[in-house]
């Protein structure tokens, strides 16, 4: 398709929130027109040096000094330069710039793009049910805590208290995504990273309300359609992945033999509970590859290293696409962010749930109950998973008889992702009415 269309795309600088943007971007970019991302200058240096057709455009971080802040402060540092910089970048730009796709969690980015004129797209990074709470918080349909056990929201399962977003470890964080909602009426488009039939009920009521498109998954294509030749990565990561030590120690390993384990970018375990899961991983019966960042070794348990021998292989990160593609994976211990529950299902990989805060005590129970594709470990009156836990869960989902119905609807949903994506498929469609509007 042919467009002198110009979008500028915004994501808030943090990596579960560049990546899944950054894939719209090359999608977009795919079908025509020209695509600008907007990044700050020390993600950019994360950056692969060609990103196919898509420009980068760089602002600076802000940053007064290189010590570390606070969420709050991190956010207003970012949304203060953001503020003062885009007005002047978007009127450099030599194709004048039609469409801006901004992050929901920025939402005065639209004020912007409607004084100047422009469309304006909010794009949301967690999923539609996890935004549909946050609009019923803000709309004060929802009160939290709750006065109840359960909370009814319409096209929604009926919630329990340990199933809504959890925000107690940064209070600041539940007012910005509630905030997300404070001005939509006035947003031309609302884009989600979901696919239809992966929230069937709650995609339409949306649709009754905002002009929403669902745009997902948004993986690196050779993962699903494979109609991008070039796209086999993200093409940023803020930590270093340790690609061949994985995919080598993998390749030594039988065929559904490992359970890989990893709590993200920004998730923190306590010691005691780091302690818990050594132990449980030691114990149970599976070879495993966990993934602890530089900042959490110290919370590893002493001489657990020299203890695993060839069971585990510990990495401060690794290219996890990859390790999910691969056949010794036979599950994925996961923290139940937005992104990696994506991934997992986009892989045909089973989970075992392990959340921590934010989005994920919601994103857990739609593993477990809607969409069958694994299990979700149960927290003793300390708010600790136990090795014991841990080990029936991994056996549950790595053996036990609930395995090869898990396994099925595991390859339903990787099977309904690639066709949302596919030529003609609901994301493809999404994306090229779209881009018509614009031309």
């Amino acid at each position: 398709m042919e467009s002198k269309a110009h979008i500028l795309v915004i994501p808030f600088p943090i990596q579960g929130h560049i990546n899944p943007m950054l894939q719209f971007s090359k999608r977009v970019a795919s079908k025509g027109p020209q695509v600008t991302l907007l990044l700050t200058t020390t993600i950019n240096k994360s950056m692969k040096s060609e990103m196919g057709s898509i420009q980068i455009e760089s602002i600076s971080d802000g940053y007064k000094n290189k010590k570390s802040e606070s969420m709050d402060a991190f956010t207003e540092r970012i949304n203060c330069v953001v503020l003062q910089t885009l007005p002047e970048i978007i009127k450099k730009q030599c194709i004048p710039v039609n469409l801006l796709v901004y992050d929901s969690m920025m939402p005065w980015v639209l004020d912007i793009a409607k004084g100047l004129g422009l469309k304006a797209a909010a794009f949301f990074t967690q999923s539609c049910s996890v935004c549909a709470i946050y609009y019923h918080m803000h709309k004060g349909i929802l009160k939290v805590p709750l006065e109840g056990k359960n909370a009814s929201l319409p096209a929604m399962p009926l919630l329990g208290i340990n199933e809504l977003p959890d925000m107690k470890l940064y209070q600041n964080l539940l007012s910005i995504n509630i905030s997300q909602f404070s001005n939509i009426e006035g947003a031309d488009w609302l884009l989600f990273n979901s696919f239809d039939k992966l929230e069937n009920e709650l995609v339409k009521w949306m649709a009754s309300k905002w002009p929403i498109k669902t745009i997902g998954p948004t993986i690196p294509s050779i993962y699903l359609d494979k109609r991008l030749e070039d796209d086999k990565d993200y093409g940023i990561s803020l930590f270093k992945p340790n690609d061949d030590v994985c995919m080598k120690w993998l390749d030594t390993k039988p065929n559904n033999s490992v359970v890989y384990i990893s709590f993200g970018s920004l998730a923190n375990l306590g010691e005691e509970q780091m302690e818990e899961l050594a132990f449980g991983l030691l114990s149970s019966s599976h070879y495993f590859l966990w993934v602890v960042r530089g900042s959490e070794e110290g919370k590893i348990p002493n001489n657990f290293v020299s203890k695993i021998s060839d069971k585990g292989l510990i990495v401060n990160w690794c290219p996890q696409l990859k390790v999910l593609a691969h056949g010794a994976v036979g599950c994925f211990m996961t923290h139940c962010g937005w992104n990696s529950t994506l991934e997992a299902l986009c892989s045909g990989v089973l989970m075992v749930a392990m959340p921590q805060w934010t989005d994920q005590p919601t994103n857990s129970m739609f593993i477990m109950e809607v969409w069958r594709a694994g299990v979700r470990v149960k927290v003793n009156e300390s708010g600790v998973v136990t090795r014991e836990e841990i080990g029936v869960c991994l056996k549950e989902v790595m053996e036990g008889e609930k395995r090869d119905e898990l396994i099925r609807n595991a390859v339903k949903w990787k099977e309904l992702a690639k066709e949302a994506v596919d030529e003609d498929g609901s994301s493809d469609k999404n994306i090229e009415d779209l881009i018509s509007r614009l031309i």
